[in-house]
């Protein structure tokens, strides 16, 4: 069989010779402009033509080049031969300084991608936490309005705790030291770029009020000597019906607060350090003693007892029809994460206290005054 290959213009014909031997006849252009036929042998050492013609990788030419030829004849018949016809290509690879350079360039970017990565969750932490934070301490602010809104003159005797029978109590709130069970020491806490430090107060509070034929009673307490959750805020709730006195409801409380029964109450968020709550009088005044000066006069401030300031906070009991037209109240509710972290202490160990002073910063105060829409003006007359 006689096969035609055409290489840069000339045309080539391989036929089969003897043996392992081909014949191979070139025809090309001549001088004269007529085309001459020049003959060669090339000699397989292998298998001879593959499928297109060529000879494979193992063949070599088995004569010298024709006079005028420009390049030598190789055994797959081009003058030139393209790269992808050499099974030996020249492969180069990559040297030890270019690897090394490589590894050091992705090692400094992963560096850098895992400095952004680590900022970026540190903040979008911080954010969680923070609106955690400001969630639970809104809702235990609502809470607490709430119930204060309900506060109600009882309209019962005033001021006469020598019984037998004790007067109702409208609105109570006293230093946490005032009960054995609740004794504490206040939590100073040092203020960044200053000296000054700032003092957390804790109180404890009750609230009378009434709903259509019965009373309520509500108080609030932190306990400051809970094993499992540091400064958890509770909540007592009771009622009895409208003919019983309500004297029995503010005793209650108070003996739950004194006998650290807080399996009666309900817990409502833990990590509260801060808690007061401050009575004004109608005029805006707030209410520290028995005689108030309103409208640039003395008045007696009736059917209320105060105590002596605790920290700067003053305690009081209100009976009869005095209620205050306003009540301040402020709550400090640490971060999740730096109440963990101080939970994670011995409990009052110095440890614990030292690191709970430096936490000023992670301390969320709330701030509110709830107006009393049951007040009674002829109180204050």
């Amino acid at each position: 069989m006689i096969t035609k290959i055409t290489v840069t213009g000339d045309e080539w014909q391989v036929a089969p010779g003897n043996g392992r031997r081909f014949n191979l006849w070139r025809r090309s252009p001549s001088s004269s402009g007529r085309g001459g036929i020049v003959s060669r042998c090339l000699e397989s050492t292998d298998s001879g033509m593959d499928r297109v013609g060529h000879c494979n990788t193992r063949e070599r030419l088995g004569a010298s080049p024709l006079p005028g030829e420009r390049v030598r004849v190789r055994a797959d018949v081009s003058a030139k031969q393209p790269p992808y016809l050499s099974p030996r290509a020249t492969r180069h690879g990559f040297s030890l300084v270019e690897v090394l350079i490589v590894v050091s360039l992705l090692s400094l970017i992963v560096l850098a991608l895992m400095a952004v990565f680590s900022s970026t969750q540190k903040a979008f932490r911080s954010a969680v936490t923070q609106t955690d934070v400001l969630e639970g301490g809104r809702a235990a602010v609502d809470l607490l309005a709430s119930d204060l809104r309900t506060l109600v003159p009882s309209g019962g005797e005033s001021n006469n705790f020598n019984g037998p029978i004790y007067p109702p109590v409208n609105f109570f709130a006293v230093d946490n030291n005032q009960s054995s069970a609740l004794a504490y020491a206040p939590l100073l806490q040092s203020l960044s770029g200053s000296t000054a430090q700032r003092t957390n107060v804790l109180n404890y509070f009750f609230v009378l009020g009434r709903e259509n034929t019965k009373w309520t009673g509500t108080g609030y307490a932190v306990n400051c000597t809970n094993t499992d959750a540091l400064y958890s805020l509770y909540r007592f709730h009771a009622e009895t019906n409208i003919q019983a006195s309500p004297y029995g409801l503010f005793n209650a409380f108070i003996t739950a607060v004194n006998f650290g029964q807080w399996t009666n109450m309900s817990r409502v968020v833990d990590g509260v350090v801060h808690l007061t709550v401050r009575a004004y009088d109608p005029n805006g005044y707030w209410m520290t003693n028995t005689y108030q000066f309103n409208g640039n006069a003395w008045s007696t401030n009736k059917n209320v007892t105060f105590f002596p300031p605790v920290w700067g906070e003053v305690g009081f009991y209100m009976f009869s029809n005095t209620v205050p037209a306003a009540v301040q109240l402020e709550i400090g509710v640490l971060e999740d994460r730096a109440l963990a972290r101080a939970e994670s202490l011995p409990k009052n160990s110095p440890a614990q206290l030292n690191y709970l002073r430096e936490q000023a910063g992670k301390v969320h105060l709330f701030r509110q005054r709830v107006t009393i829409p049951n007040v009674d003006p002829t109180a204050y007359q």
